[in-house]
């Protein structure tokens, strides 16, 4: 057996999967995200561990004789958040997530030096790790003073199991530290944002071994001795082997709280000036391309939590069948945006409101605002030359089939529904431990899941997105010289 963890911004998930790779069970649990100012995000990184404890305990009692024949772990986890570890091991302060935009400034001034696009292959985005300890070194010194290890989210995890201080290429990538293409630590942008090399934990391909459950958690854990741990990945790397994405022309499309277009590539070819992220994958020699939009059912959610309702009760109330674009058009900038506008201080917004707007037009306008702005990702990543005749479909929103039509219209290429089932970034993560200790190849074991339903675009409806598209797009600057 082996077990997939999964670190989510909101929750913890394990999942256990058998040696031919079919999940067995799963346990789950929750914890909070603290917003101490405008702009902040942070989490507790014991938090983290109380979760870890918790989801152990469950899968142990609801799934005893498979969990105690544990060969392997894996973690997976949300990406560029830094936690940070004094001379002891202990954390300084609770860690800087991923949706934190404090570092505007600083992600700029780094930006603005030459080396950080051409040897990381991306802009620095304000969420990234790297300014975030710039922001430290000028806002909190005293706390700066004491960092002796930087750890991403699921790192500090692994750390937590083997006593280990590593991290992994996927993960790596996203902190504007890492020389992608050679797929290791960069000392000159290390140095370039006022840190040093030996602040950095060790770099390993995800399934890499790190080391056996140190033998007290194992104890505690009701874990058998020598289970292995691998270093594991970044969540969306990790998304990307659950679904088994990882050959130039494989990809999906998430609908996530935030979403994600994602390509599969052989080789290394950044650009970063189209804001697409050009990170490692987790499986070694193979790199991933990807897109984002930072609110996506997060939008939806918004939406509901406004008028009072739920927001799959707004999904039930669409029409069955999909008729062309809404007269209201919706900018999903909620958290400012990425992929392509590099924005933190973007806002979301309603256009063309009428009294005929009602909660139904509202809906499948936040839907199509947030497939416009997939759309912004898809023409990125035909910028870089990366090709995708089809993509999988997956995350909460994947749920909706007028989500989903909605958006194989707008992409124009056909979005495909796997069959009911585990494939996620847990089940990436078990597969990646699988990889480390069985050392089968990954053609085996990252296989691709049976399609439940397919959604091809219809070109009957093809030139209104696309006109809907184009008022979209000019939205965005008009809007800008106004906020």
């Amino acid at each position: 057996m082996y077990l997939g963890l999964d670190l989510g911004t909101s929750g913890l998930r394990g999942l256990l999967v058998s040696a031919d790779g079919h999940a067995v069970g799963d346990a789950s649990a929750t914890y909070d995200v603290q917003y101490p100012n405008e702009g902040w995000s942070e989490q507790d990184p014991e938090d983290w561990v109380k979760a870890c404890r918790s989801v152990m305990s469950s899968l142990c009692h609801k799934y005893s004789k498979e969990y105690r024949s544990l060969k392997g772990i894996g973690v997976a986890g949300h990406m560029h958040g830094a936690t940070c570890l004094d001379d002891a091991g202990k954390v300084i302060r609770p860690c800087i997530l991923w949706n934190d935009t404090r570092a505007a400034k600083e992600a700029a001034e780094l930006d603005g030096q030459p080396a950080f696009r051409a040897v990381s292959g991306n802009i620095v985005f304000p969420g990234f790790t790297a300014p975030k300890l710039l922001w430290m070194a000028r806002h909190e010194p005293n706390n700066f003073a004491r960092v002796a290890k930087v750890l991403l989210p699921k790192d500090y995890l692994v750390y937590w199991l083997t006593g280990e201080l590593t991290s992994e290429m996927s993960d790596a990538a996203g902190t504007s530290w890492l020389d992608v293409g050679k797929r290791d630590w960069s000392e000159a942008l290390i140095k370039g944002s006022g840190m040093r090399l030996d602040q950095m934990p060790t770099v390993m391909e995800g399934s890499d071994v790190v080391g056996p459950v140190r033998r007290e958690i194992a104890s505690e854990l009701s874990l058998l001795a020598n289970v292995a741990v691998v270093a594991g990945a970044a969540d969306n790397a990790a998304a990307a082997c659950g679904i088994g994405a990882f050959r130039e022309g494989q990809g999906f499309v998430s609908l996530g709280t935030s979403g994600v277009l994602l390509a599969a590539k052989d080789n290394y070819a950044p650009e970063p000036a189209s804001a697409v992220h050009t990170f490692c994958h987790a499986v070694p020699g193979k790199w991933y391309q990807m897109g984002v939009t930072l609110s996506a059912t997060d939008s939806l959610n918004w939406l509901a939590e406004t008028l009072g309702t739920k927001a799959e009760d707004l999904a039930k109330n669409l029409p069955d069948s999909v008729t062309g674009p809404s007269s209201v058009r919706f900018l999903p900038y909620l958290s400012g945006e990425r992929t392509p506008h590099n924005d933190a201080a973007a806002r979301g917004a309603f256009i063309g409101l009428s009294k005929a707007s009602n909660a139904e037009s509202l809906c499948q306008a936040v839907m199509e605002g947030v497939g416009f702005a997939l759309r912004d990702c898809l023409e990125a990543l035909k910028s870089t030359g990366t090709d995708l005749p089809s993509v999988l479909a997956i995350g909460g929103g994947s749920s909706s089939p007028f989500w989903l039509q909605t958006l194989a219209n707008i992409l124009n290429i056909p979005l495909h529904l796997p069959a009911k089932g585990d494939f996620g970034a847990a089940l990436g993560a078990a597969r990646l431990a699988m990889l480390g200790v069985s050392g089968r190849l990954s053609a085996e074991v990252m296989v691709q899941p049976s399609i439940q339903q397919s959604f091809e675009p219809d070109p009957h409806f093809t030139a209104a997105y696309d006109a809907a598209y184009l008022k979209y797009t000019k939205s965005y600057s008009a809007l800008k010289e106004l906020m």
